[in-house]
């Protein structure tokens, strides 16, 4: 998918906001949701888990803020971020992050964590309905299957993991119905795709992305009481991340970049759904335990070094974000 030249950066602050600032986020999420599930599963201090999602909380809410006044400025921003891949990834991921947002609520506060997920619906209909616009009016390049849109189409799984949160039981069983048909096209379509056309190295780490669906139904499906879909999913990310793992060094044969946020959600929802299954099957308590402890190590380093970058400037730069 093809760059746009260059843009001036006018004065003012926050015109020139990166989506790419929302992956890394949304990993951090699910990092401090391991640790809260790692406290019932493994009995580690609770306020682990609570502290670190307070504090992803609040960088969160500054990326909305920074976000929100790019769009403020110019609304049309929101387009044409999303005329670019690390764009699209990045709006995604800040839906996907609402939802995560109810689920971090859910426990202290359900009754406001009902109305977040309601404004995440919102939201991801109305990023889809820019971007199907976006697709429809622009080349045939950006029509492309890519990873991306299993957070675009197939991200309404996250919504099924915060109803299940506040009780909305019949409202996560018709999403995860509604995930899987997206996800078992879009992994079909992008198998074909794969075994027709080579990945540039820039873009690998975004096939990180093919995990999440997995991880996501399993949890939904073990929410639900359907202990096999849970299993089988379970088996899949497995077979899935054995395969990235052996893969490691082609996905990182462009060296750092700000898409390797996308490294960091996959493994944090890898870890949630095997440490869910842990509490009905036992087995699971030790790939539960080294995927808290490999997302531990991996996800903070390389949220930190995109934050860096976005600190520094050049992560808009970097992903050409558009300017307000």
């Amino acid at each position: 998918m093809a760059f746009r030249a260059p843009q001036p950066k006018p004065p003012g602050l926050w015109r020139r906001t990166p989506p790419a600032i929302f992956p890394p986020i949304l990993g951090l999420m699910g990092l401090g949701l391991l640790w809260r599930g790692a406290a019932r599963l493994f009995g580690v201090p609770g306020g682990i888990g609570e502290a670190l999602l307070g504090a992803v909380t609040l960088l969160w809410l500054l990326a909305v803020l920074a976000y929100g006044a790019k769009i403020a400025r110019r609304p049309g921003v929101l387009a044409e971020d999303l005329r670019i891949l690390p764009g699209r990834a990045g709006l995604a991921a800040a839906v996907l992050c609402i939802y995560s947002f109810a689920v971090v609520l859910a426990p202290h506060a359900p009754a406001q964590a009902r109305p977040v997920l309601l404004l995440g619906l919102v939201a991801h209909a109305a990023m889809l309905a820019v971007l199907l616009r976006v697709m429809a009016r622009g080349p045939a390049e950006q029509r492309q299957v890519t990873p991306v849109w299993h957070l675009q189409f197939t991200g309404v799984i996250v919504a099924a993991i915060a109803a299940e949160a506040v009780g909305w039981m019949g409202f996560a069983h018709v999403m995860f119905f509604v995930a899987l048909v997206a996800a078992l096209a879009i992994w079909s379509l992008s198998a074909r795709q794969f075994a027709r056309r080579r990945v540039p190295a820039p873009l690998r780490p975004l096939l990180a992305i093919h995990l999440t669906p997995a991880n996501f139904l399993g949890a939904v499906g073990l929410g639900l009481g359907w202990d096999l879909p849970g299993v089988v999913f379970s088996c899949i990310a497995a077979g899935l991340l054995l395969a990235l793992l052996l893969s490691v060094r082609w996905l990182t044969a462009a060296g750092f970049t700000p898409l390797w946020g996308a490294f960091t959600f996959p493994l944090a929802s890898v870890g949630a759904l095997w440490m869910t299954l842990a509490a009905a099957h036992p087995v699971w308590r030790l790939p539960g335990g080294l995927a808290l402890i490999a997302a531990t190590l991996v996800i903070p380093p390389i949220a930190f070094r995109v934050m860096r970058m976005w600190a520094s400037g050049q992560l808009a730069v970097k992903t050409n974000a558009a300017v307000a």
